[in-house]
C-alpha cells in the first residue's frame, strides 16, 4: 500500500518501509522548494528521475538533472528547489536508526512551518560551506 502526503511544495509517496530504510517518490511543483532542514537520525540519497532541480547542501548550491544523485549525510543542512517549468521528480532513500517525520529541524521555510524535529531548534546554525567530503554528488 502506497501512502501519499500533499505538502505546500508538492507531494511525496512512501513506496517502501523496512528496518532502517524508507523509500519515497517526491514531486516538487515548478517554482517551489522544500524547507532548508537537517536530520539527527537519518541520511538520505536522492536520485533525480525527471526535471531540473537546485540542491543545497550546507550552503553549497548546485544543479541536479535526470540521472543525477545526491548523498545527504546525517546532520547535513539540505533542501531541493524546482526552478524549472515542469515538475521535479526524485526518489529518496532514507537510512538510519529513526525515520519518522518528526526528525526534521527546519532552518528556513517558505511556508511558515516551525521546526518540529527532535534536534533543538535553538541550536546554532552554520550554513557555510561544508568541509571536503561532507557530501557527495554524483552527476
Amino acid at each position: 500500500m502506497t501512502v501519499r502526503d500533499d505538502r505546500p511544495w508538492g507531494c511525496y509517496e512512501i513506496l517502501h518501509t523496512g528496518e532502517r530504510v524508507q523509500v519515497k517518490r517526491i514531486c516538487v511543483r515548478p517554482g517551489r522548494r522544500l524547507s532548508y532542514q537537517r536530520h539527527e537520525f537519518r541520511a538520505e540519497h536522492w536520485f533525480v528521475v525527471s526535471g531540473v532541480g537546485l540542491a543545497t547542501l550546507d550552503g553549497r548550491e548546485f544543479e541536479v538533472v535526470a540521472g543525477s544523485s545526491v548523498d545527504v549525510p546525517v546532520g547535513t543542512a539540505h533542501r531541493i528547489a524546482n526552478p524549472g517549468g515542469e515538475e521535479l521528480v526524485f526518489v529518496e532513500v532514507q537510512t538510519g536508526s529513526y525515520l519518522g517525520e518528526d526528525d526534521i529541524e527546519r532552518l528556513a521555510d517558505d511556508y511558515g512551518r516551525l521546526s518540529t524535529g527532535s534536534v533543538s531548534a535553538a541550536a546554532s546554525v552554520d550554513v557555510g560551506l561544508a568541509g571536503e567530503g561532507a557530501a557527495r554528488v554524483r552527476p
